[in-house]
């Protein structure tokens, strides 16, 4: 591509590019198509939430508190205001008026309860490295140089950041109800029974790209903002209801995030600054977050307390499971995770109890991390199934079959589609299972101890509604538009393979853009249900346009498909053809034998009531290989097997990806991340990436990735479910498995450090 083709994409403000490194050809779901984005990636022309470069764009950097709890007593912005450069200092003195705020308006997402964070609103401290000034400059380096000279007192008042010493403290969340079924406590009449306490840390997104926007304001009541979001569509809506603008006044555009995993699921501070400042300056701004805020103001996956008893007979039947699980969340908020949900669907078990608390910390709210809820709760669940297989003497595979659930424990219901017994049987094949030694500390390699291990995993496959358009121009080229985002699993080029499959267009006649909320709606990209939602409306709207090709193919008077019945037809290579072959006409004829410019279609899609029948989870199995240093504890994931049960998969190459993503992050929860706060000051010492440890290239090992690919007939059209999450959840269970079978030592708190081994 030319870098001026580049460059009108880009003064286009949206992004609709499918690759030209690939030759013309017909694409189907399914097939390993590039992505369709790749080639501005590549080149430099995707553009971030801070790269628009507005014409006398400004800067603002935020200045955070020092304390965890209390009051601003003063703030002192003289020295600051007089800087070089510097255009306003904003503070909750003189910050303009947010009516939403006044309203007590809550957040869009779901799973949070309370009023969220008001920024400059008042002089109460709820956290630590919360916003109380925000300076804005001509030059970032100003800004930044003017922040410093910010000073701020405090009443400073005591604080609670340890969960432990609260949990006498927790609270039942107002939006969660404890489940139950048959007797509680069962698992404490059972012939053999386990019982443990689980924990797992802080962990933190830290996405490549920090969260940043840049906000400009069109008037009194119109405002644009270019930020990173996985939600346009909440964003406009979040923002209009604080500015109480009209939705169509509020423009969000994120077409290109650099990771978010969840944290970019909600407004967040550097938004509502950036949007103030802009406000209060009458001009472009621009906020990025630094890498320590960034732990502290966009969300986490928060700290999990989780006492779990599981019991058996001697035969390996489970008789019980009681699961107690305590999440944290801030004093503003309650942000619920789904920690209990995988226990209460994945093995079949007569008899289960579980309950869900809130211990609320001086701390920000938490938010959505890749497998939110079921990664923490999965720790446990799958932790305790292996001990427990050890404690029958039954082999851990073979004790998951023998409690394999035929349909969903929770509701009773059918399953929608399930092939986790083909997960289990190709990945046992597959890391070679059957030919391992199942006596711990039993296998060395030199002075390493070899371990393995398995676990299973269980996701929501959900569908929401979404709307997608469908503009058929008059050359026959497809343009399909939605307002969608594309966090990085590549949603862009599965919608682009969905249209082209559905309307038989080869892939350079299709092009998807995304990312706007001037578009049709979406929902937000989170939760594993983007393809079933997005996907449903592409793949809808354009059966809608082949139906109204045909509807006006038959009517041109003289044509030789005008007696055609709907099974004689076939759409391929951009024309409507008889099966028979002896005639067939072109997109662009049948729409110029019309005199139509165009042909535009909408739709809304969100399934039938039969979805309420079924119960829809995408299952997975991991099988880990690891190394662990007999002397120094060192653990080294050596290979992975993940067969993952996600219905038709729409692009393998993507597909993979999101395995790969899913397994790395796994390791690094399991052998690494962990955000650690210093109590006596509420606050992360480790808040940088020298010192919050992720795996690097020599932490990841061969990871050999199966998919079932067999399409489920309930969810939607296209035989898809949700992918993003489930390699993930069970995962640093297996590690956890197999460093127990390496070592003879069981591990109950992530992250597994040498520490914890020697």
């Amino acid at each position: 591509m030319a870098p001026q083709t580049i460059v009108q994409a880009l003064k286009s403000g949206r992004y609709s590019l499918t690759s030209k490194t690939e030759s013309m050809s017909k694409v189907a779901m399914g097939d390993p198509m590039d992505r369709v984005e790749s080639l501005l990636k590549v080149t430099g022309g995707a553009r971030y939430a801070v790269e628009y470069n507005l014409p006398d764009e400004a800067y603002g950097v935020l200045v955070t508190s020092t304390i965890a709890k209390g009051r601003i007593k003063n703030i002192d912005t003289k020295a600051a205001e007089r800087a070089s450069g510097v255009l306003a200092v904003i503070t909750y003195q003189n910050s303009p008026k947010v009516p939403g705020y006044e309203a007590s308006v809550n957040n869009e997402g779901a799973r949070v309860y309370g009023q969220e964070f008001r920024l400059f609103y008042d002089d109460k401290i709820y956290h630590n490295y919360q916003p109380v000034a925000l300076v804005v400059a001509n030059t970032l380096q100003r800004a930044e140089d003017a922040a410093t000279m910010v000073k701020v007192s405090y009443a400073e008042e005591p604080h609670q950041t340890n969960m432990e010493s609260n949990l006498s403290k927790a609270i039942k969340p107002t939006r969660h109800n404890d489940y139950s079924r048959g007797t509680p406590d069962a698992y404490k009449t059972a012939p053999v029974k386990i019982v443990r306490e689980y924990r797992t840390p802080v962990q933190v997104h830290n996405p490549m790209e920090p969260h940043a926007t840049t906000a400009v304001w069109d008037g009194e009541d119109k405002v644009r903002v270019y930020n990173k979001t996985q939600a346009t569509k909440i964003s406009q809506k979040e923002i209009s209801k604080a500015f109480d603008l009209k939705e169509e006044n509020v423009l969000a555009h994120s077409p290109f995030v650099g990771g978010a995993f969840g944290s970019s699921s909600r407004v967040w501070p550097q938004e509502m600054a950036a949007i103030l400042g802009a406000k209060v300056v009458g001009r472009p701004v621009q906020v990025m977050l630094k890498r320590e805020q960034v732990f502290n103001m966009v969300g986490y996956r928060p700290r999990s307390v989780q006492i779990f008893g599981v019991g058996a007979t001697a035969d390996g039947k489970l008789v019980g499971i009681t699961h107690e699980a305590y999440g944290t969340t801030s004093q503003y908020e309650q942000f619920t995770e789904r920690l209990i949900d995988p226990s209460k669907s994945m093995y079949s078990c007569p008899n289960f109890n579980s309950s869900y608390r809130l211990v609320q910390l001086d701390m920000s709210t938490p938010c959505w991390t890749r497998g939110p809820g079921e990664t923490s709760g999965s720790f446990a669940l799958e932790s305790a199934m292996d001990e427990l297989a050890y404690a029958l003497k039954i082999d851990p595979l073979a004790l998951r079959l023998k409690n394999y659930a035929e349909k969903d424990p929770e509701n009773n219901k059918p399953w929608s589609s399930i092939h986790l017994k083909e997960c289990f049987e190709k990945g046992a094949e597959r890391f070679g299972w059957s030919k391992r030694n199942p006596t711990p500390r039993s296998n060395r390699a030199g002075d390493w101890l070899v371990g393995t291990g398995m676990a299973a995993g269980i996701y929501k496959a959900a569908r929401d509604r979404a709307v997608a358009r469908a503009i058929l121009d008059a050359d026959g080229s497809l343009l399909v538009q939605c307002a969608v985002a594309d966090t990085g699993p590549g949603s862009a080029t599965i919608f682009t393979q969905i249209a082209a499959d559905v309307m038989g267009l080869d892939r350079e006649s299709v092009r998807f853009e995304w990312g706007n909320s001037t578009l049709p709606y979406a929902p937000g990209q989170f939760g594993s249900h983007t393809t079933a939602s997005v996907g449903s409306a592409v793949y809808d709207v354009c059966s809608a346009l082949k139906q109204k090709l045909q509807e006006l193919a038959v009517s041109i008077p003289g044509s030789p498909l005008q007696q055609a019945q709907d099974t004689d037809l076939i759409f391929e290579n951009g024309t409507v053809k008889l099966k028979s072959g002896t005639a067939s006409q072109k997109y662009s004829d049948i729409l110029q034998q019309h005199n139509l410019p165009e042909l535009v279609l909408v739709k809304e899609s969100k399934g039938d009531a039969v979805l309420e029948d079924y119960s829809s989870k995408s299952f997975c199995s991991n099988f880990v290989e690891v190394h662990v240093h007999a002397a120094t504890g060192e653990v080294r994931v050596k290979r992975v097997v993940s067969a993952v049960d996600a219905g038709k998969i729409m692009n393998h190459k993507t597909a993979e990806s999101q395995v790969y993503g899913s397994v790395v992050w796994g390791i690094g929860i399991a052998l690494m991340e962990e955000g650690i706060i210093d109590h006596r000051f509420g606050r992360h010492i480790n808040n940088d990436l020298s010192k919050y440890h992720v795996p690097v290239n020599a932490d990841v090992p061969n990871i050999d990735v199966i998919f079932i690919d067999k399409a489920d007939p309930i969810v939607d059209p296209m035989g898809a479910k949700g992918l993003g999450e489930i390699p993930l959840i069970g995962l640093t269970a297996a590690i956890a498995n197999a460093v127990y079978h390496a070592t003879g030592k069981r591990v109950y708190e992530l992250p597994i450090t040498p520490a914890k081994l020697v």
